[in-house]
Parts: C-alpha cells; structure tokens; sequence
C-alpha cells in the first residue's frame, strides 16, 4: 500500500500497523525505513485521535511517581513545605500552589499538564481548578 495520505480508517490503521511491523528493524536510511518513520508519524496522529490516553490525576500521579523513585512523604518536603503540608496534599485536604507544582515538576519529572489539572479534595468534595 502506498502511504500518500493521514489514515482515516480502522482498516488503514490496521494495516499500517501490520506493514509496520514487518519493517520495523530495517535500516533507517533505506527506502523501508523512511516508510517506517512515515508510517510512526500516520500511525501516532490516528491514534491520538482514536485512542486518547487521559493523563492521570495529579495527586495519583505524585504517589506513582514517588513510588517508582523509591520516594517517602519526607522526600517531598523540599518541594511542598512542612511535613504537615506534605500529608495534606497527599492526602487532598490541601490544593497544591503554583510553586508546589513547578517545584514537584522538578523533583519528580512529572509533566506540568498532570500537575495543574482539577482534582477532588476530600474535606469539601470541591473540585480544584
């Protein structure tokens, strides 16, 4: 199949993906591999389109990511406050704050698009905007 256009169907995108997969460890300077890296482009735009992954809650994705750091509550003191801050936050009694956030970017590498979304707080069920 020749790729000159955006894949707009189930069955181009399963077939890009199958023709995908069968050139997938050609070198990247051959006609093949060219095709490979046009297909990756066809292939992520329709899946961003079709399938869009929703970005994780930002207290979640603080806990997972501290998680994966091998990170305590105390680690974060640095980046939130006080102990007693920490344990708010992380338990939705408390917002985060800009610097908050700019803070836990930095220390936790967490895109700041995860960080800045609305989230439930436990005391008021408000969302935080």
């Amino acid at each position: 199949m020749k790729w000159d256009k955006i894949i707009t169907t189930e069955q181009e995108y399963e077939n890009a993906l199958k023709r995908l997969s069968s050139i997938f460890d050609t070198n990247p300077d051959s006609p093949e591999g060219m095709e490979a890296e046009l297909l990756v482009t066809l292939i992520e735009k329709y899946e961003k389109e079709h399938y869009p992954i929703a970005l994780p809650e930002p207290i979640t994705a603080i806990t997972e990511a501290m998680e994966m750091k091998g990170l305590k509550d105390k680690d974060l003191i640095s980046a939130i406050g006080s102990k007693t801050t920490v344990s708010l936050v992380l338990n939705r009694k408390r917002a985060l704050t800009i610097d908050m956030i700019r803070n836990l970017h930095e220390l936790l590498g967490l895109p700041v698009e995860v960080l800045i979304q609305p989230y439930k707080l436990n005391s008021s069920q408000e969302m935080v905007k």
